[in-house]
């Protein structure tokens, strides 16, 4: 008896199979992990580079209207490709200020999202319009807010979606404000 037990611990046939057997499903779930973190991290790069591009977009009119609006909303629905465009929430506001670094909100357009109340508060970040900056005619700002809710492909089974946000300022290029026109 103890001969065969000594002649099964000596034995090495199968040991390969035995440690792949433990090994590949903590692989595997290194894989998957791994294929899901940069899913999410792209996402989070489109989100940012759609809170960006909206901005610009809109800080290089004199005067937008609600085409225009319609138009942008529609080339930032591109942007998120290949994840969809239904989770995703898009605000357009024009920011003024009153000279002393205080914003209040001149006008706000939303996709699938709430605007921004005309004439309520905005804090806007220190030194963005400043009274030197208002002094050079740059006293307004376009600010765009997104937000996405991202479903990764299997963690929605796991732990559902996640929301994404960023924002964006741009100064107006082409003049002192960016107008909203109902024409």
């Amino acid at each position: 008896m103890l001969r065969k037990l000594r002649a099964f611990f000596k034995d090495k046939r199968g040991l390969a199979a035995v440690e792949f057997g433990l090994i590949a499903p903590v692989m595997g779930t290194m894989l998957v992990g791994t294929v899901e973190v940069c899913n999410a991290l792209e996402c989070k790069q489109k989100v940012t580079s759609i809170a960006s591009s909206v901005a610009d977009l809109v800080a290089q009119e004199k005067t937008i209207k609600q085409t225009d609006m319609n138009n942008i909303f529609t080339a930032a629905n591109q942007l998120i490709y290949p994840f969809s465009s239904t989770g995703s929430s898009i605000v357009v506001s024009s920011i003024m200020s009153d000279g002393n670094g205080n914003g209040t909100v001149a006008w706000s357009k939303a996709q699938n999202g709430t605007t921004l109340t005309t004439g309520s508060a905005v804090m806007v970040p220190t030194g963005l319009m400043t009274a030197s900056a208002c002094a050079r005619n740059a006293c307004s700002v376009i600010l765009t807010t997104v937000n996405y809710s991202y479903s990764s492909p299997l963690g929605k089974y796991f732990i559902g979606s996640s929301l994404m946000s960023d924002y964006f300022y741009a100064r107006p290029r082409k003049s002192a404000s960016v107008t909203w026109s109902n024409s």
